[in-house]
């Protein structure tokens, strides 16, 4: 029998809970039209109980941390995973566009406080020596679930029904429950005030942020008015900011900004996590839309990309020991952009042996970065701040990821335009010029990594001493 301690048992639970959260926003997308046929709705439409679902997550999570110091850490992970079990149930009984969105708001609603809850837990517990492990075991949910989803969402809703994408969480949200009751302690909780204007301020912010970004890649909606939302979504931020830069008792206090390492888990991290997420995105259409190959064939390459990921996972510790954090950062990224350069030189006729070996060690890579990028945002982040640290990173993590699919989509337009036509027929070519535009943002990520002194994140690292 395997003997796990009770810290990395509930580093494996939160993964778990994160892995569901992270699934659902992905595996309907395969599924949307078995699920409009149901509804009497036009396919497309049904891209707003995708959208509804990100940003609700994303306009949430900075109620996670007043939360968790009010009511407790217990509490508030294990409530968050019965409302999000609730919502799955409501999803299944939906009848209509109408109900369905309502549904994943509601759904929304428990991911946003369920998974930086329970990350917050294991933070907290975890001793500087042993974070890299658990930051490990915390990397793998936005790694695999958003690659597996929609070959799982379409396996489903072909061989089932679409109602089982959401009924499956309930027994699985059943043993969450369980495991967090057994595993999480009860906390101290505070009498802490809630800031009611830091949290309009950020909800509209990041939410009009990230309806902004969705809509900017629809060919349905004016380009003018998803650049007004955008616009108005950062000037929300700005006045976020000034708020919680002059509030005594904000939502949450920026002061982690002002630690290098995290700033760079930010700055140059946002830029990285949203290349990265433009990938589930853009590969599947390659392959069927400018390649014309098999759903089947698509999903069977893009599990190369999941394998790759997994085997990464039992070295990625030992080699930021060895190297530290900036010469990984700064080694493995441009590896990840000599991967995304590399995608541009796939063709219909390029040997499927190749493909799949440069999928598995572009998800070695990806593996590799998101977790050292990801441990040293909390490397040297004091124990009374990491509930701020924690709240910031959650809600810039979710808005790169709705960043990454909306920059892919958005890349793929102007790599159309370019070339002379349009993403809706977009042709090999398109997708070429879209994988270099890319990896220029991940270029641009290793940047701010450079800069970072030698021992960067040194306290969480277990060196070698010469």
């Amino acid at each position: 029998m395997i003997n796990i301690d009770r810290r990395t048992a509930t580093a494996l639970l939160v993964a778990g809970a994160m892995f569901m959260q992270i699934l659902d926003a992905t595996v309907i997308t395969t599924a949307l039209p078995a699920i409009a046929a149901d509804f009497h709705t036009p396919p497309p439409h049904l891209s707003l109980g995708v959208s509804a679902y990100l940003i609700a997550m994303t306009v949430f999570v900075p109620l996670s941390g007043w939360a968790t110091e009010r009511y407790g850490a217990r509490t508030i992970f294990s409530g968050s995973i019965v409302v999000f079990a609730l919502a799955s149930a409501l999803c299944a009984l939906c009848q209509d566009l109408t109900q369905f969105t309502l549904a994943r708001i509601l759904q929304g609603i428990g991911g946003a406080m369920m998974v930086p809850v329970g990350r917050l837990v294991v933070l907290r517990d975890t001793p500087k020596s042993e974070m890299v492990h658990a930051i490990a075991i915390l990397t793998w949910p936005a790694l695999v679930a958003p690659l597996i989803g929609p070959v799982m969402g379409g396996w489903i809703a072909t061989h089932w029904s679409w109602h089982w994408i959401f009924l499956l969480n309930l027994p699985l949200s059943a043993i969450a429950i369980m495991a967090a009751l057994r595993l999480i302690p009860h906390t101290e909780r505070s009498e802490h005030s809630f800031d009611v204007k830091g949290f309009i301020l950020s909800g509209l912010g990041v939410g009009l942020t990230m309806t902004g970004i969705e809509f900017s890649s629809r060919d349905d909606i004016a380009l003018w008015f998803s650049i007004a939302l955008l616009i108005a979504g950062l000037l929300m931020i700005w006045q976020t900011v000034l708020h919680l830069k002059q509030t005594p008792k904000p939502l949450f206090n920026l002061a982690p900004i002002a630690i290098r390492t995290f700033r760079v888990s930010i700055v140059g991290g946002s830029l990285f996590r949203i290349a990265i997420s433009s990938v589930p995105f853009l590969l599947p259409l390659m392959f069927q839309v400018g390649f014309g190959f098999s759903a089947v064939t698509s999903g069977a390459l893009l599990l190369w990309l999941f394998a790759g990921n997994l085997a990464m996972k039992t070295v990625t510790t030992p080699i930021m020991n060895r190297f530290g954090f900036k010469k990984v950062l700064v080694i493995n990224g441009l590896m990840v952009v000599i991967g995304f350069v590399a995608m541009a030189y796939i063709a219909a006729d390029t040997p499927k042996w190749l493909i799949a070996t440069l999928l598995f060690v572009s998800g070695m890579n990806r593996s590799m970065h998101f977790t050292a990028m990801n441990t040293i945002g909390f490397a040297d982040i004091p124990a009374k701040q990491m509930p701020d640290a924690n709240t910031l990173q959650a809600v810039i993590l979710q808005m790169n990821l709705g960043a990454g699919i909306a920059i892919g989509a958005l890349s793929l337009a102007v790599a159309s335009m370019l070339n002379g036509g349009v993403s809706a027929h977009a042709t090999a070519a398109d997708f070429a010029l879209s994988m270099w535009f890319i990896a220029g943002i991940a270029l641009l990520a290793i940047i701010d990594c450079a800069r970072l002194p030698a021992n960067a994140g040194a306290s969480v690292l277990k060196q070698r001493r010469h």
